[in-house]
């Protein structure tokens, strides 16, 4: 089955709201959207005991199975069913469950560094980066981490300053270059999401 899908990036720093764009983006065109995250593909780590685990850098390239992304993304343009991996943020450990994905005409990627891979970024007809503050970027990934991942306050500031942060520096911002949309204010810029979805439409 041949559906010529158009796949959407959506890049951007942690807590930036690339996750709320690509959400917005899907309620509007629900059953003709496949999302895909690359968090679903961080490497399975079970070798290592827990203690070893959360010492990892999370937000380096090589935290990725990013080749069976590209794998899954490829599969899907052609039409096929793929079984996603999921990732346990608490355990820091890829999940026995694999999930069903249909492909769709609408094929959105998201993640902090999927423009930094050049064979995972030509695979994009639009490349997507969302642009916050880097405190308000902090803010939210400290809510998050805390209320929904069981962090302690202590510990998300240290990973920010010894990984995440570096690494933002070092990986995601220099991706902005790629981007064809720039999107600032993050999935809360309905004049930007208005534009997307437009394009979108124009598209299917």
């Amino acid at each position: 089955m041949e559906l010529n899908p158009i796949v959407i990036g959506i890049a951007g720093g942690t807590g930036s709201g690339k996750s709320t764009l690509a959400d917005n983006i899907k309620k509007e065109f629900e059953n003709n959207i496949t999302m895909l995250s690359h968090d679903y593909y961080y490497k399975n780590n079970e070798h290592l005991p827990f203690e070893e685990r959360v010492k990892l850098n999370y937000d380096h390239p090589n935290a990725f199975e990013t080749d069976l992304l590209i794998e899954h993304l490829q599969n899907l343009k052609n039409g096929e069913i793929i079984q996603r991996p999921s990732y346990s943020f608490i355990e820091h450990l890829r999940e026995q469950k694999t999930y069903d994905v249909v492909p769709k005409k609408v094929i959105i990627v998201e993640g902090i560094l999927i423009f930094e891979n050049k064979t995972l970024r030509d695979m994009m007809d639009i490349k997507i980066f969302v642009d916050a503050d880097a405190d308000i970027r902090f803010i939210r990934r400290l809510l998050r981490d805390v209320e929904e991942r069981g962090r302690t306050l202590p510990s998300v500031v240290e990973q920010y300053c010894n990984t995440v942060k570096p690494m933002h520096e070092q990986f995601v911002e220099p991706s902005k270059k790629y981007a064809d949309i720039i999107v600032p204010e993050g999935g809360h810029n309905k004049v930007a999401l208005n534009m997307i979805v437009e394009k979108i439409r124009s598209i299917i």
